[in-house]
């Protein structure tokens, strides 16, 4: 016999499906579903944990948990931080962006090649479909290439960084890794999945023509929210033929 949190959990997602529980519709309170189910509070949260994993409900804080809206998929394509449908200006999404001023440390020397303790501006963004997280970004890059009053002035900066890159130069060189790995716990949260959920992490790394790093983002993003295309460019030899 299936363990009675299943048994919620094939209930509810029932409603679900078949409409009874709309898209954005907030679901009882848990005290309230664990009397209508007649079940222990815990054991209604593993019913939820379930179906926050498959992407169905998420728990907002503070406010309960919602029937998770239909997202449509975002399409990362590598090179220099390009995001459909972010850069097609898409009414319903949106980027929020926190600055902070921090030191090197850690992978992020490794990354920028710098010493620990160098200077550094920190841009935190997160993405938006309503009030739904898509995606999230760190962008670091070294103090002295931050545009003039970016700790101060977000309108100043807000465009560029929407396509989660910082500079508006295109860089000489740019570095991408790409892994499928499970959320850390702050990215759990932040993005409202379930630790069994795999992200797309893409770590970026954009030099200029001298070879200096001038800025390194670490990119997250739901697996099944997310196609990233990745074009490689064929490159002629015209170098003159000695006979």
């Amino acid at each position: 016999m299936p363990p009675r949190h299943h048994d919620i959990a094939d209930d509810l997602r029932q409603q679900i499906i078949t409409g009874r529980l709309k898209p954005g519709e907030r679901l009882l309170s848990e005290a309230g579903l664990a009397d209508r189910y007649k079940v222990s509070t815990a054991t209604l949260r593993r019913s939820l944990a379930v179906l926050q994993a498959e992407g169905l409900v998420e728990k907002i804080h503070g406010k309960g948990n919602f029937v998770r809206r239909p997202l449509r998929k975002i399409i990362y394509v590598g090179g220099w931080g390009t995001l459909d449908p972010w850069t097609a200006a898409e009414p319903a999404l949106r980027v929020t962006v926190r600055t902070a001023a921090v030191a090197a440390r850690g992978h992020l020397t490794t990354l920028l090649k710098v010493p620990m303790g160098s200077p550094l501006t920190e841009f935190f963004c997160m993405s938006h479909e309503g009030e739904s997280p898509h995606g999230l970004a760190r962008i670091y890059i070294p103090r002295d290439l931050a545009p003039a009053g970016v700790l101060g002035d977000e309108s100043s900066w807000r465009e560029t960084v929407t396509r989660f890159a910082v500079l508006s130069s295109p860089p000489a060189a740019v570095r991408e890794t790409v892994c499928s790995r499970p959320p850390t716990p702050e990215e759990a949260a932040a993005l409202r999945i379930g630790s069994a959920v795999a992200v797309l992490g893409i770590t970026r790394v954009a030099t200029d023509a001298a070879g200096r790093v001038v800025e390194a983002a670490l990119l997250v993003f739901p697996g099944n929210r997310v196609d990233a295309v990745f074009t490689a460019h064929h490159v002629t030899d015209e170098r003159p033929t000695q006979r």
